[in-house]
């Protein structure tokens, strides 16, 4: 792989983006791949927009990630996709769980939660979309979302299986272990 990837992971706190940046960010590295992770935090606490990017390949010198440059925005809610769109490049991937969370100013009335958004972004790009709660269910938790959500976009890399569910392993803590590579697989699948 010559070029640098570009990889943008967005949700809203609590949804484990950190957790899915650190997976990634530990695959790419076993992979041999130089990788810089850049974390931005909204009112994250709150339920507020996190970003991650995630950017690797033989030389990687900056984290951020500008418009129209991701390769693959991998976005854990529905508005949060929308917000994220101009980040995507031309022939770019966008996977999404299809799920809406209702920020702060739509649950307390000043704003209304834009409809028919998932229609409109595959109007623009190249969109897959998934209810990865059912998944995170299924696995055992409807809290491996994130690793739900991780599954999906390894099935867009050229990452083999195996390297992610070892580095799951290794990352994940033992307890969560058994659910967390069950949604993995049922995410790696459904894509």
């Amino acid at each position: 792989m010559g070029s640098t990837k570009n990889i943008m992971i967005v949700g809203v706190g609590g949804q484990g983006t950190l957790l899915a940046s650190r997976i990634l960010g530990n695959v790419v590295i076993s992979s041999g791949y130089d990788v810089k992770v850049s974390e931005v935090h909204g009112m994250s606490q709150r339920g507020g927009g996190v970003v991650t990017y995630v950017k690797y390949g033989e030389k990687v010198f900056s984290p951020i990630i500008d418009k129209a440059e991701a390769d693959i925005i991998l976005a854990f809610e529905r508005l949060e996709a929308y917000r994220a769109l101009p980040f995507l490049k031309r022939n770019g991937k966008l996977i999404v769980n299809d799920r809406r969370i209702d920020p702060m100013p739509v649950i307390t009335g000043a704003m209304e939660y834009p409809e028919g958004i998932t229609e409109e972004m595959k109007e623009k790009a190249d969109v897959t979309a998934l209810d990865a709660l059912a998944l995170a269910e299924e696995a055992g938790s409807p809290k491996a979302v994130n690793v739900v959500m991780i599954g999906l976009m390894a099935k867009h890399t050229d990452i083999a299986y195996n390297r992610w569910v070892d580095t799951i392993k290794k990352t994940v803590p033992a307890k969560l272990l058994d659910i967390n590579l069950k949604a993995f697989d049922l995410g790696y699948q459904a894509g």
